[in-house]
């Protein structure tokens, strides 16, 4: 019975070879498994999630859908009490969520790092319960994450950004850990895409654009 699988295959099988008699190929086919196992351990996970919010969910899906690496954004609710809440209660301000983006992403291609990197430079972290002309706990902007080690990279990203930011006023955007998240109704997916006048009309009409290059200058994106 093999006690300590941290054991390296030679040792394993020098053991097994005092363990008289066993065959040969069960030795090897035993090395050959914790080889594969060990090896698939090392490898990083085929996708990552991440969390953010940002105000409305339409104008958060873009910025991250551009990236190279990205797998997918869907638009819904994260942060609240109620179980698959809709729309209209979101917006009524009851439930406790916030409209959010879940960011599917192949961590070989891309990594959390960048994700925040884009996330900070498309809101407004200097505002509680608002971004642009939403207001309300329900657009409060928000990382929401979902392991200590993107705790850690949340926590460190707003830091340096406080030591960087190009505005006075102090970073109130909230690193909180991730409720469940609840994707949005089907017209609220890629409504940049389904309905582009009227999302363009939408977001400059909040003063999106505006507010972002007042703040980010050149780097907005």
């Amino acid at each position: 019975m093999i006690s300590n699988l941290r054991l390296t295959s030679p040792e394993l099988i020098t053991r097994f070879e005092k363990m008289r008699p066993f065959p040969k190929f069960l030795l090897l086919s035993c090395a050959l498994w914790l080889s594969l196992l060990s090896a698939a351990q090392a490898q990083p996970a085929a996708q990552a999630r991440a969390i953010f919010a940002g105000g409305c969910f339409w104008c958060m899906e873009p910025p991250f859908d551009k990236l190279p690496g990205v797998i997918s954004t869907t638009s819904g609710y994260v942060g609240g009490q109620k179980k698959n809440p809709t729309y209209e209660e979101v917006s009524a301000g009851t439930t406790g969520h916030t409209e959010a983006v879940q960011v599917v992403y192949d961590p070989k291609k891309i990594n959390y790092q960048k994700l925040l990197e884009v996330f900070w430079r498309n809101i407004d972290p200097t505002v509680k319960n608002r971004q642009f002309c939403d207001a309300g706990t329900q657009y409060r902007s928000g990382i929401f994450y979902l392991d200590q080690e993107q705790k850690r990279l949340a926590e460190e990203s707003r830091a340096a950004l406080e030591k960087s930011k190009p505005f006075k006023d102090p970073v109130v955007t909230e690193i909180t850990l991730a409720t469940e998240f609840w994707p949005a109704e089907e017209y609220h997916q890629d409504y940049y895409l389904k309905n582009p006048l009227r999302y363009a009309y939408y977001r400059t009409g909040c003063g999106r654009d505006a507010r972002l290059k007042q703040l980010w200058g050149s780097v907005a994106q």
